[in-house]
C-alpha cells in the first residue's frame, strides 16, 4: 500500500520553478534515497511533505491524508538546518519531544545516547557539529512513526560519523515504515537503500531498485549517479 504519494506536485517561487509536475509513489517497508545535486529539489519536496510549504499546483498525500495535524503525528522528521533549542541539555530534548510526540520511545534514545557516552546533562551548545548531528539522529528515530524524512543526515560530518547515522538509521526504523533519505553523498547511503530517485531540475528523471540500477548498467549506483550529473 502506498504511504507516500505525489500527484502533479509543483512549486514555483516566483520566476523559479524548484518542481515541476511531479508524480511519485512510495510503499512502507523501504529505505528510499532521493538523490540529486545541490537545488535539484530534494528539500523543497521534504518540505512539502511535511506541511512547511504549500504546493501550487498538485497535491501530495501521506497514508492518504494531506500534510497537516494528522500526519504530523506519524512522520519523523530530520531537518537541514539546527532547529532544536540549543540552550536545552540531552534529557530536557528527551521531555520534549515526549511532550510533542506520542509515539516517541524513551528508553530507545536512552540506549542509544548512552551507547555513544552522551551525557543527558550536556547542552546541546557545547557539543561538536558530529554530536549535535547524531542527537538530532538519535531523537528522531526514536519515535515509531510510519514515514521518516531525513533530509541532508550526513552532510557536514566525518566519514566515522556518517556510519553511525547510518547504522542507526538501519537498526532503529520501524520495519513497516518508509525511510526517505535525501542527500548528494551517493557512496555513502546506496549500500542500505532499497529504492533510488534521481531528482534534477525538479523533474524525477529515474526511479528504480537499487539492485535494477547495478545489474542493468553494471555499475555502481554512485558510478551511475555521476555519469547522469555529470557536468
Amino acid at each position: 500500500m502506498a504511504i507516500l504519494e505525489l500527484k502533479n506536485l509543483t512549486k514555483r517561487y516566483k520566476n523559479f520553478t524548484a518542481l515541476d509536475n511531479v508524480n511519485l509513489t512510495l510503499e512502507a517497508g523501504r529505505i528510499v534515497g532521493l538523490l540529486g545535486p545541490n537545488g535539484s529539489g530534494k528539500t523543497t519536496m521534504i518540505k512539502l511533505a511535511n506541511g512547511l510549504l504549500q504546493p501550487t499546483e498538485g497535491y501530495i498525500a501521506i497514508d492518504g491524508k494531506l500534510p497537516g495535524v494528522e500526519t504530523k503525528a506519524i512522520v519523523a522528521y530530520l531537518s537541514d538546518k539546527e532547529a532544536l533549542p540549543n540552550w536545552m541539555n540531552v534529557k530536557e530534548l528527551i521531555q520534549f519531544y515526549k511532550d510533542f510526540f506520542k509515539d516517541f520511545d524513551e528508553a530507545r534514545a536512552t540506549e542509544m545516547l548512552q551507547s555513544l557516552n552522551i551525557s543527558l546533562t550536556q547542552k546541546l551548545s557545547k557539543m561538536s557539529k558530529g554530536t549535535k548531528e547524531k542527537v538530532r539522529l538519535i531523537l528522531t528515530m526514536s519515535r515509531r512513526a510510519k514515514v521518516y524524512f531525513l533530509d541532508e543526515p550526513i552532510a557536514g560530518v566525518d566519514p566515522a560519523a556518517r556510519d553511525y547515522i547510518l547504522r542507526t538509521i538501519i537498526s532503529n526504523y520501524e520495519p513497516n515504515a518508509l525511510v526517505l533519505i535525501s542527500t548528494h553523498l551517493i557512496a555513502d547511503v546506496e549500500n542500505v537503500l532499497d529504492e533510488a530517485i534521481f531528482l534534477k531540475y525538479g523533474h524525477i528523471i529515474m526511479h528504480k531498485n537499487v539492485q535494477e540500477v547495478v545489474e542493468e548498467t553494471g555499475k555502481s549506483l554512485d558510478e551511475y549517479f555521476r555519469e547522469v550529473f555529470a557536468c
